[in-house]
């Protein structure tokens, strides 16, 4: 280990990064900018090609400083495991989303540490990025790790780094953000510890990977639970006449014991939806039921047909009904001002409003297309004319680029989900 910290000193020590997405190319970069070499892994052909043009794809890396680095030879990329027979320290950024039965699926990340394997050389730093459950870095990689003979703490450094990745943040990105480490031993620790420490701001040790990954878990289990309280606020609020958004505004004037969480037509992301279900599910195995986790992901998972409802109601006021209706959505992306259509609430809005019968299009300045099925839908202008012509505008995602009281002038009718119409007075308008 005394030789991989000095190559991590002196910053000769090769980095690896398997998966190149919203999570592992910023981390690439990162170590490539602070005069690392760096090799990105993935079995995506197009993103690899795609970085070795020095082309960027993912919305918070700069486009500039991704091709000066390619140009520099400091970061290249591949779909070739044997890529990390070069590398000192590899860290693992590949998707760990929920199957169809809502059970983990870690089947990208045990593919690629099954790649990895025949391939590493010690002195090796092994770091574990993608959200899992309490306890997979102990029965997952280090078991194999051992089974070849490998000592840990000393051939090689195995730990725990969550991903705290944000899309969009306009403030906090990879270098600024605390990173939480957990090592299997104090001296595994210490040399993840280490390398992050070169390119990122503060660094928390934790006394173990556990610790690490339940304090991930932690994380977006809290907004999860104290987003579906707010959600079932809304619609307590809807059954009593109450403006929700005023409700939580004039709570948060509070300045101790309170912190806003507000209301939407459901969650999206990588992360909030599906973290917490990973937690439920290894307490599942110890017989132990988290209650408060699976009733927020109940009151969550149900709010797109909330949205349906709030639209059939404010339909039939109208004497019409979705069924042939025309129905123009605005915003497809999980949040506000990104790219990322990944667990969008919008696309179940979509689908529910498809099956009962809607005549849909959609408006989205960072979505170009996106796949129903078999299809793919495009977007459409936002122009008044498509406005005029619609029977009922749906407000999924609150984009600054977008003109919402030029909408609200031109529709018949406005479903607004995010309050983007805050402060408009019209009798059109009908909030969530």
């Amino acid at each position: 280990m005394k030789k991989l910290e000095q190559r991590i000193q002196n910053k000769t020590a090769r980095i690896g990064v398997v998966g190149l997405g919203y999570v592992g190319l910023p981390l690439a970069v990162e170590f490539a900018r602070a005069g690392f070499r760096v090799t990105g892994i993935d079995v995506n052909a197009d993103k690899v090609a795609r970085i070795n043009r020095g082309e960027n794809y993912i919305q918070d890396v700069n486009d500039e400083t991704l091709r000066a680095l390619v140009k520099a030879g400091t970061l290249t990329a591949t779909c070739d495991f044997q890529a990390a027979r070069q590398l000192d320290a590899v860290s693992i950024c590949v998707p760990t989303p929920l199957s169809k039965t809502g059970d983990p699926d870690i089947s990208f990340m045990l593919d690629a540490r099954d790649a990895l394997l025949p391939h590493i050389k010690p002195p090796l730093l092994f770091v574990l990025e993608s959200t899992t459950y309490p306890g997979s870095t102990q029965e997952l990689i280090v078991a194999p790790f051992e089974e070849r003979g490998l000592v840990i703490g000393r051939d090689v450094a195995v730990a725990f780094s969550p991903e705290r990745v944000d899309p969009g943040n306009p403030v906090y990105k990879t270098h600024n953000t605390p990173k939480v480490v957990g090592g299997v031993t104090p001296q595994c620790t210490r040399v993840a510890s280490m390398l992050y420490a070169s390119i990122i701001d503060k660094i928390v040790p934790v006394s173990s990977c556990a610790a690490a990954e339940m304090a991930k878990l932690l994380e977006n289990t809290f907004r999860s639970i104290n987003i579906g309280l707010v959600n079932e606020l809304a619609i307590m609020c809807k059954y009593l006449n109450v403006d929700v958004w005023e409700v939580i505004n004039a709570a948060a004037t509070k300045p101790f014991g309170f912190m806003p969480f507000y209301p939407g037509p459901g969650l999206g992301g990588h992360c909030i939806p599906i973290d917490p279900l990973y937690l439920s599910w290894k307490l599942k195995t110890l017989h132990y039921k988290a209650r408060f986790i699976e009733l927020a992901d109940d009151i969550n998972s149900s709010m797109p047909e909330h949205v349906i409802m709030l639209i059939a109601d404010a339909l039939n006021a109208r004497k019409q009904s979705i069924n042939g209706a025309n129905i123009l959505l605005l915003g497809m992306a999980y949040k506000k001002d990104i790219d990322d259509l990944r667990e969008s609430p919008a696309l179940d809005v979509y689908a529910n409003l498809r099956r009962r019968g809607a005549r849909l299009t959609y408006h989205d300045p960072h979505i170009a297309t996106f796949q129903y099925q078999t299809k793919t839908i495009a977007a459409v202008p936002l122009t008044r004319a498509a406005v005029r012509k619609q029977d009922c505008v749906v407000i999924l995602t609150n984009h600054s680029a977008v003109d919402y009281r030029a909408v609200v002038r031109d529709a018949a009718l406005v479903v607004d989900t995010r309050n983007a119409t805050k402060g408009m007075r019209n009798a059109k308008i009908v909030k969530l």
